[in-house]
């Protein structure tokens, strides 16, 4: 794999295991030192994830690039600042940022489930984390990256949504906080794009579809449910976290130079249905 990020530095949040931690490895194979970032540094742990190393963190170090883990939660800004300036104390600037921090997450814990946020009925409770997790984090660190890449008149933010801020599949309808807070991602993308623009920072979005990250498969998304989601995609198949990587590499490179505000899909097609 080429070295086209050398010299860079990448921020991941929630990067402690699944899909974040796909995008930090991506990354650092492509030569960028990397920050993780997760309100856990061992979430892997919570759903049997196998690494190559005792932390995500240690991973990069084995491919060779410098790391340091960062345990903070990205819903409060305190944590954010301290955060960042501990990044810029470290490594001097920030040219990547990928806001994965996020899910369809349960204020009880990581064994509790999904939560229940019907339309109608929602626990405010319920709602207002879901909406701080996803999209409160995302606005706050993308507002304490804007600083450093707007001095240095260069970056690459990358926000995470989901299909489900594109369309409600049937069984998504009773997790609408969720729904709703990556909508507000992808527009909150096309916001940002539209004021760091001449600054030449690039804001663009992904919706993954169905993946199979740990969580997913922990939580069902296996043998007879993933055959019935792949009757629903085009390309016959459920993605793997290395599938969205490769989306985020065009997004953080040169290959995407002129391209901001957008929201690619990467959902094998889940999309056209």
């Amino acid at each position: 794999m080429s070295r086209k990020l050398s010299g860079r530095v990448a921020l991941v949040t929630g990067g402690g295991r699944g899909l974040g931690r796909a995008y930090a490895l991506h990354l650092a194979r492509l030569g960028a030192d990397v920050v993780i970032n997760d309100i856990n540094l061992e979430s892997a742990k919570d759903y049997e994830e196998r690494l190559s190393a005792p932390t995500v963190t240690d991973e990069v170090r084995n491919l060779g690039r410098r790391s340091i883990g960062i345990q903070a939660n990205v819903t409060r800004k305190d944590q954010v600042d301290i955060m960042f300036s501990r990044i810029l104390d470290e490594f001097d600037h920030i040219d990547i940022l990928v806001n994965n921090a996020g899910g369809n997450l349960n204020r009880l814990g990581p064994k509790a489930g999904s939560p229940v946020t019907s339309p109608s009925s929602a626990s405010m409770e319920d709602h207002q984390f879901i909406m701080d997790v996803n999209l409160t984090g995302t606005i706050l660190c993308c507002q304490a990256a804007s600083i450093p890449m707007k001095r240095q008149r260069y970056g690459k933010i990358v926000n995470v949504a989901s299909q489900a801020g594109l369309h409600i599949a049937p069984e998504m309808i009773k997790a609408m906080s969720y729904n709703v807070a990556k909508a507000a991602i992808i527009h909150y993308t096309r916001c940002l794009a539209a004021e760091l623009g001449p600054f030449n920072v690039n804001v663009n979005c992904i919706s993954p579809g169905w993946i199979t990250t740990s969580r997913a498969i922990a939580e069902g998304r296996r043998g007879k449910a993933a055959k019935e989601l792949e009757k629903q995609i085009s390309l016959g198949r459920l993605g793997s976290p290395e599938d969205v990587a490769k989306v985020v590499e065009f997004l953080v490179t040169d290959l995407s130079d002129y391209v901001t505000g957008q929201c690619i899909s990467v959902c094998g097609g889940y999309i056209l249905f």
